[in-house]
């Protein structure tokens, strides 16, 4: 295999094919920018009443700005300033975010996030990532034309410094909201899977393809959603099924302890069961010794 390739199984990717070598960086379909258009004035009615109610609520339980800005990677590897609405407190640190995904790229794991315990999200930040609400702000770059509606998901500078020269193909289109990776797995897909369909993407660009795509975000979403509760359910009727066990070991009932009582006498031969100072006990009247 061609060093730099990667294996996908049946339907095996090869990174350094999938987009053609050359010195220029491949132009961007003209089609992009009129359809991107399109869908943010038909969709106004959505997600303008979603983003009102998203800023309103950060400020309400989280002090500081609604939106976050953060440096990411563009279209032929050009810097950009991305928004987003806050999900995290004011000032947190976001070096833990970049260890773990230098892990993740590393490891070959699936792509998943740090949102389980995170102390560092605000009260409902966990609805706002695990939705795609926290994005709704970077339809300011889709109309600034820094990115798309569909594309591959534009990285940080750190996450950048990881990439292999077959991954930076990745910057040869527009990056995007949604994309190839987040309607086949997303957070269930490793790196090394997410740059094939990113790049594979790319290659063959058309405006049915993305139509598709955008179609195919919300049902994802929403069935990320109901697994995320389910298997929040599942954690917690464990935990209180651990938490009733220690009760029940910690705080025994009554009839328990007096059951416990009686078994301790009646191993006890040198003591009558009758001796025990208990009401039921009298109906028993056993004997050790048979006297």
């Amino acid at each position: 295999m061609k060093k730099g390739a990667i294996s996908l199984g049946r339907n095996a990717v090869e990174l350094d094919r999938t987009q053609d070598t050359g010195s220029t960086l491949p132009p961007i379909p003209l089609w992009k920018r009129p359809l991107d258009w399109a869908v943010i004035l038909t969709t106004l009615p959505l997600w303008l009443p979603a983003a009102l109610f998203c800023w309103i609520w950060i400020h309400m339980v989280s002090k500081g700005g609604a939106l976050y800005s953060q440096e990411r990677i563009g279209y032929g590897g050009k810097r950009f300033t991305i928004y987003k609405f806050r999900s995290m407190s004011r000032g947190a640190d976001t070096k833990v975010h970049d260890l773990y995904l230098k892990d993740l790229i590393a490891s070959g794991r699936p792509m998943t996030k740090l949102d389980h315990d995170d102390a560092r999200l605000i009260r409902g930040g966990k609805c706002l990532r695990a939705t795609g609400l926290d994005e709704l702000p970077q339809l300011l770059n889709v109309l600034k034309g820094e990115m798309s509606i569909v594309g591959p998901r534009p990285c940080t500078p750190a996450e950048m410094k990881q990439y292999t020269p077959s991954y930076r193909k990745r910057f040869n289109g527009l990056p995007g909201i949604t994309g190839s990776w987040q309607v086949n797995g997303k957070n269930k897909t490793t790196c090394r899977r997410m740059m094939a369909l990113d790049i594979q993407y790319l290659r063959h660009q058309a405006i049915i393809a993305d139509v598709a795509i955008m179609f195919r975000t919300v049902p994802t979403i929403l069935g990320q959603v109901m697994e995320s509760l389910k298997k929040r359910r599942i954690a917690k009727a464990a935990d209180a099924r651990a938490v009733g066990q220690v009760t029940y070991l910690q705080n025994p009932s009554p009839i328990r302890q007096h059951a416990t009582e009686i078994f301790r006498v009646a191993m006890n031969s040198t003591q009558r069961l009758t001796e025990v100072p208990s009401g039921h006990t009298e109906r028993v009247r056993y004997r050790p010794h048979g006297e």
